[in-house]
C-alpha cells in the first residue's frame, strides 16, 4: 500500500494491521452489513503482478490454466498456476490495462510466485514487477455502489469477468451471482481517492474480514501459503468458475489436470460451510467425521460472520460432504453444509 493511499484511508477512518484494513471501528457490524446492505473495501492485502513485453501473452500462456488469449481490455479471467504434479502454487484474477497484464493474487504468496516465473522467462522478451504500490485498488458490492457507480460511467460490466475501461480507471465485474452487483476497481492513487468519497455516499466502508464473507459466498477459491501445493484446479472448483481452458494446448502441469478431467474422477471438491466458531479456522486446517475422526477434507479459505460463527469454504470428499463433520483444531466445532452459487457435479460411478 503506498504511503498517500494509506494516509487518505486513515484520515477516512480505517483501522490498520499488518496485511492492511483491519477495519473501520466495528468489525462485528462489519461482517454483519457485508451480506445486507452495500458496501466497499480496500483491496491492498492482494499483491499484483504486472507482467509486460512483447512475449508477454505466450509466456503466460504456457505457465496458466486458462487461455490467456481471452483476455484484453475488455474480458479478465481467473486462472490458476500449477506445479508440474498439477497442484495449485496460486490463482490469479488476471486483468489487461494499457498492454500489461495484472496478476492479483495473495500478498503473502507474491516474491515466491514472482521468482518462480522469472525461472520460465529464459529468453522471452517479458518483464515481471511487483505493482502492488502501482495501482490503487477497492472493491465494493452491493446496488447502491452500483448506482454510485453508474453515477461515474455509463455501461458498467454487466457479466462476470467482463471488464469498462474509463478515464484510467479499469472497472471489472466480479463473480457471485446471486449475491448481488460487485466490482474491483484500479486506477492511480488521485482518481481512486475520488471514486473512495463518491462510493461513501451510498456505501459503508469494511474491513477485509467482511469483504472476505462475500467471497466465500460467491465460492470463490484461494491459495494461501499454507496451502501451497495442496490442491489440484477441480478439487477448488476452478474449472466450473471458467478458470480452466481444456482446449488451449500445454502448460505447467497440464498433463495431470487434463487427466483427471477426461479420465480420472473427481473425488474431492469444494463447498461452503457454517462452522460453530467465532474463530475462522486457518487455511488448511483438516476437516474430518465427527463419528470415527476420519479426515475427509481441508480448508481453503474462512471468514468471521460476527455472529459467534465463521463462513468458510473447504475440500471435502464428495462422498462425505453431507456427513456430520468437525474441525479438530476448533476443540471440534461442528461444521454445517451451506449452498454456493453454482452446482456442483456429483460423484461419478
Amino acid at each position: 500500500m503506498n504511503d498517500q493511499w494509506r494516509s487518505f484511508l486513515e484520515d477516512a477512518g480505517a483501522i490498520m494491521d499488518e496485511e492492511g484494513v483491519a477495519h473501520f471501528g466495528s468489525p462485528i457490524r462489519e461482517t454483519k452489513v457485508a451480506l445486507s446492505g452495500s458496501v466497499m473495501a480496500d483491496y491492498s492485502h492482494y499483491g499484483l503482478i504486472a507482467v509486460r513485453g512483447k512475449d508477454a501473452q505466450a509466456f503466460l500462456q504456457g505457465q496458466l490454466t486458462n487461455d490467456i488469449t481471452r483476455v484484453d481490455a475488455t474480458h479478465g479471467q481467473l486462472s490458476g498456476y500449477c506445479s508440474p504434479k498439477g497442484r495449485l502454487l496460486a490463482i490469479f484474477h488476471i486483468f489487461l490495462r494499457n498492454d500489461t497484464y495484472y496478476l492479483q493474487l495473495p500478498h503473502p504468496l507474491l516474491e515466491s510466485v514472482m521468482r518462480r516465473l522469472q525461472k520460465y522467462v529464459l529468453m522471452s522478451q517479458v518483464t515481471l514487477e511487483n505493482a502492488s504500490d502501482t495501482l490503487v485498488r477497492l472493491v465494493c458490492s452491493g446496488a447502491d455502489s452500483e448506482t454510485a457507480l453508474h453515477a461515474l460511467v455509463n455501461g458498467l460490466p454487466g457479466s462476470s469477468n467482463e471488464i469498462r475501461q474509463h478515464d484510467g480507471l479499469t472497472i471489472i465485474r466480479l463473480p457471485g451471482n446471486g449475491i448481488g452487483p460487485r466490482y474491483a476497481i484500479h486506477g492511480d492513487e488521485p482518481a481512486m481517492e475520488k471514486v473512495w468519497t463518491m462510493l461513501d455516499a451510498r456505501a459503508a466502508p469494511v474491513g477485509a474480514a467482511a469483504w472476505e464473507r462475500l467471497e466465500i459466498r460467491a465460492g470463490i477459491p484461494e491459495v494461501h501459503l499454507p496451502t501451497v501445493e495442496e490442491f489440484i484446479p477441480q478439487t477448488v472448483n476452478l474449472e466450473l468458475l471458467g478458470g480452466v481452458s481444456f482446449t488451449k494446448g500445454c502448460y505447467t502441469g497440464q498433463e495431470i489436470v487434463t487427466r483427471l478431467q477426461h479420465r480420472g474422477k473427481t473425488k474431492r471438491r469444494m463447498y461452503r460451510l457454517t462452522i460453530a466458531s467465532d474463530t475462522p479456522p486457518a487455511p488448511g486446517a483438516a476437516i474430518h467425521l465427527c463419528k470415527g475422526g476420519a479426515a475427509v477434507g481441508a480448508i481453503v479459505r474462512s471468514a468471521p460472520t460476527g455472529d459467534r460463527s465463521s463462513d468458510a469454504l473447504a475440500t471435502l470428499m464428495i462422498e462425505h460432504h453431507q456427513a456430520e463433520l468437525c474441525v479438530p483444531s476448533l476443540d471440534g466445532a461442528r461444521a454445517r453444509l451451506e449452498s454456493l452459487p453454482y452446482d456442483i457435479p456429483p460423484l461419478e460411478a
